[in-house]
């Protein structure tokens, strides 16, 4: 068994797939995720999982170098945006984007997977985007 904190079968596959510039997203309970094989929708009911749990869950695995928000996170949901900077390395670029602009990473060529979860807090989206380990 897994001894890591990723145990869900194809989070953890789509986090095995990730190499340099390609894109993870983890999304609210609301995001429009496209029904393709990129989806993977982990929502339980409202709030379970937490976008914050899930995004602290992928990022036990993978290293980031920039991330994607929507810009109106800033004003329409200002703790969910502190909780996700101090969940992210230092060193990790944030990009604020307009929401539309959000929902077309869910499509993107390099998005490898697209996570629902249960938040309904507004504008909790983010795209991780990978870096390298070495």
């Amino acid at each position: 068994m897994k001894k890591n904190r990723v145990l869900n079968s194809h989070v953890s596959h789509a986090i095995a797939t990730l190499g340099h510039f390609d894109l993870i997203t983890i999304n609210d309970a609301g995001m429009p995720i496209p029904n393709d094989d990129r989806r993977i929708d982990l929502a339980i009911e409202k709030e379970l999982p937490t976008f914050i749990a899930m995004l602290s869950n992928v990022l036990s695995e993978v290293k980031v170098q920039k991330v994607y928000l929507a810009e109106e996170i800033k004003t329409a949901n200002p703790d969910q945006l502190v909780a996700i900077k101090e969940l992210l390395d230092e060193d990790v670029t944030i990009e604020f984007i307009p929401h539309d602009e959000m929902k077309q990473n869910l499509t993107h060529t390099l998005t490898k997977a697209n996570i629902r979860t249960g938040e309904i807090t507004p504008f909790s989206n983010i795209a991780l985007e990978c870096n390298v380990t070495f």
